[in-house]
């Protein structure tokens, strides 16, 4: 009789510990969702005017970043690219950063400033061959790669310095005011090839933008920079 009351107790506490789920569901879906691994993942990172900051980009995700001028943005961008003195933790795919050499990691991560530079005579000297589409796509013909750079506008420079960016096929992009000096027309095309790439290559892209009308297009996460600190805002 003893043996049939702890068989009976041992299937209660067993039917009880199986329907617990129901009456309380355990929250592992949000925990899965918060650890999934990011593709840019940004921690603790400070230069003498920024900072610290905390970020992280999915793959495929353009999130963009706003603020007054003077409040850090291009010094965060740089910052991740690696070209102004840092501190903190980046990783790419799960990789540090100090696992590239420098040049390695600006090819994986790709950082456009508003205002590229250009440092040999012609466009071809900056472009490698093939990859024609892009150029087709921004409006440029073959002819472009003999152009002098001094001819160049500043929208294309621009454009050209895109195309000179993705060129690297890089994981993520690091975009300053990438339309900044750009018609509406080019704008929306220059958009839509960055929203491609992001599409075709699964890679992520953060995007500084002082253009109102644009953020609602582009769509995503904002972020506020003021200060040299960081804040999502809500859309």
């Amino acid at each position: 009789m003893g043996a049939s009351i702890l068989e009976t107790a041992f299937t209660t506490l067993i039917m009880n510990r199986f329907r617990s789920p129901d009456r309380h569901p355990a929250p592992a879906l949000a925990e899965d969702s918060q650890n999934m691994p990011l593709l840019l993942q940004i921690q603790q990172l400070r230069t003498p005017r920024i900072g610290p900051l905390d970020l992280g980009l999915g793959a495929g995700e353009l999130a963009q970043v706003a603020g007054p001028s003077g409040a850090g943005k291009s010094l965060l961008l740089r910052a991740i690219a690696d070209l102004d003195r840092n501190e903190g933790l980046i990783r790419l795919e799960g990789q540090p950063r100090q696992a590239w050499t420098g040049a390695g990691w600006r090819r994986q991560v790709g950082y456009l400033p508003a205002d590229p530079a250009w440092w040999a005579d012609t466009v071809g000297e900056h472009l490698r061959t093939g990859d024609e589409r892009w150029l087709e796509t921004l409006g440029f013909g073959k002819d472009v790669r003999d152009w002098t750079v001094d001819r160049l506008s500043s929208g294309e420079r621009q454009r050209l310095a895109l195309v000179r960016v993705l060129q690297n096929r890089p994981r993520a992009l690091l975009l300053d005011e990438p339309t900044a000096n750009l018609d509406p027309d080019n704008t929306r095309i220059m958009e839509g090839l960055i929203r491609d790439y992001l599409r075709e290559s699964n890679a992520a892209a953060l995007w500084v933008s002082h253009d109102a009308d644009q953020r609602k297009r582009l769509g995503g996460r904002l972020f506020l920079m003021e200060n040299g600190r960081l804040t999502e805002s809500n859309p």
